[in-house]
């Protein structure tokens, strides 16, 4: 055992312990759907426009709260 101690890395540790990951079909295709709690991020973050200052900072600001011109 002191021989592997010395051999082994702790990732590998980890394969040595639990055996390879299983990563799944590597040929279907990667499916995402939204759910309710995605959706209403989503709506929330509209609301929002990025803005950058002259030295390239970037914050967010409400798109009721900007001048008319910029909406």
């Amino acid at each position: 055992m002191a021989a592997l101690r010395q051999h082994l890395r702790p990732s590998s540790w980890v394969w040595f312990l639990f055996g390879p990951a299983s990563r799944g079909d590597y040929d279907s295709p990667v499916l995402h759907s939204h759910d309710d709690y995605e959706q209403a991020s989503e709506t929330d973050l509209a609301g929002f426009e990025v803005e950058s200052d002259s030295q390239g900072h970037h914050y967010a600001v409400r798109r009721e709260d900007l001048p008319k011109e910029q909406v």
